[in-house]
């Protein structure tokens, strides 16, 4: 192990001062530092980078890369006698605490089902596992996280150790180790062993707690959502913010919440269905009073109308009400809505012509697209003519 990781020996050092080994720019021009020693723990191992300043100057990313750890900078940073390195430390600290949360949460899958773990990610806001099982059932999640939680509130210690391969049989890992050399074990005494280039707290109640928050299928494994430390007080705080907002909307106390969501669903279901029963008792009045307004233009009885803003499916269901109440009608009705003209062209049992046809010989004068069959078509363009415009052409076409 290089001297020069500091955040390995020490996890819970804030700052260093440390000399400058290198000041340069990367392939696409950002400017990076390699230090002496440091205490910035890079991108690696499922955890994120650290992020602080140097010189007073933000560090907003870490890599490791062939061996050198380059610390990014918003900016050249001012050489002096010396450089000071600063870690934000809540956001390190937030990092450690999720990180060995998941090792507990894993162990405790494992320990009680034999669950394995086959990937960890750490998010901003959340974390997963991706558990080998096709499926997970809420007593199994309770009973894990009541064991992860049980470990914590031990408050075991967590210890690191460098080891060499040939020195593995010793220890009972919990998953092959994905190096042969330069081998760093986390361990949880009598609990968990595992191979991990992270950095961890030094006991177990440093994480404070772990909380389950949901799990999905994905892909062949289950995704496992979980939070731990002070994830969980946020978590809490936001969704205890939710509940009081509801409480006071549904005014409901929170035990019964849910049946007063339940019954507001239900009555906005209610109102729904009366609302579309309503809307087809006016369209059938509209489509009356068009037939009793019904033009005979070359002996062809046409019911023919111009909207504004009108939606396509009430043009539609206009339609089929006048069509259905008469057997020789020609219907043509178009709305126009902003920069769009939509139109529906239908026609009774007893009518010649085909309205797909009529449709489609005036949908390249608007650029629109549409079609339907003999008895009913619709579709829709751009306002490139007015609808009376429109309109002729229509019945320029089916005469």
């Amino acid at each position: 192990m290089s001297k020069r990781k500091v955040y390995y020996q020490e996890p819970y050092k804030q700052t260093i001062t440390t000399k400058l080994v290198l000041q340069a720019q990367d392939e696409i021009g950002r400017f990076y530092v390699v230090l002496e020693e440091t205490i910035f723990y890079p991108t690696g191992g499922g955890q994120p980078h650290d992020t602080g300043t140097i010189n007073g100057v933000h560090v907003y990313e870490v890599e490791e890369i062939d061996g050198e750890i380059r610390h990014y900078v918003e900016q050249p940073i001012e050489i002096h006698n010396k450089i000071v390195g600063e870690i934000d430390w809540d956001r390190r600290f937030d990092h450690m605490q999720q990180h060995s949360g998941q090792h507990i949460l894993s162990a405790a899958f494992e320990e009680v089902y034999g669950y394995k773990t086959v990937s960890f990610h750490l998010g901003k806001e959340l974390c997963t596992i991706d558990l080998e099982i096709k499926n997970l059932n809420e007593e199994e999640a309770n009973r894990t996280e009541a064991l992860a939680n049980k470990i914590i509130l031990e408050n075991r210690s967590i210890e690191t150790k460098w080891i060499t391969e040939a020195e593995l049989s010793h220890y009972s890992l919990r998953k092959e180790l994905s190096v042969s050399e330069n081998i760093r074990l986390v361990i949880i005494p009598n609990f968990d062993y595992n191979g991990c280039g992270g950095t961890h707290p030094n006991s177990t109640g440093q994480v404070s707690v772990i909380k389950i928050l949901n799990w999905e299928k994905h892909k062949n494994y289950i995704r496992l959502y979980f939070v731990c430390g002070n994830r969980v007080l946020k978590q809490l705080h936001e969704k205890q913010s939710v509940i009081q907002r509801l409480t006071s909307i549904l005014n409901s106390p929170q035990g019964q919440m849910k049946d007063a969501a339940n019954r507001l669903i239900q009555q906005s279901k209610d109102l729904e269905k009366t609302v579309v029963e309503l809307k087809t008792e006016l369209l059938q009045y509209e489509a009356r009073s068009h037939i009793a307004n019904i033009q005979i233009i070359q002996d062809q009885k046409v019911v023919q109308a111009i909207f504004k803003n009108r939606l396509i499916s009430e043009l539609q269901q206009l339609a089929r009400s006048i069509t259905s109440l008469t057997n020789d009608v020609l219907v043509l009705l178009i709305s126009e809505n902003e920069d769009k003209l939509q139109l529906v062209c239908s026609k009774s049992k007893e009518v010649n012509g085909n309205m797909n046809q009529l449709l489609k010989g005036v949908l390249p004068v608007i650029n629109g697209r549409g079609g339907g069959n003999d008895s009913f078509a619709q579709g829709g363009g751009e306002r490139t003519i007015s609808a009376e415009q429109l309109m002729r052409e229509l019945m320029e076409k089916s005469m």
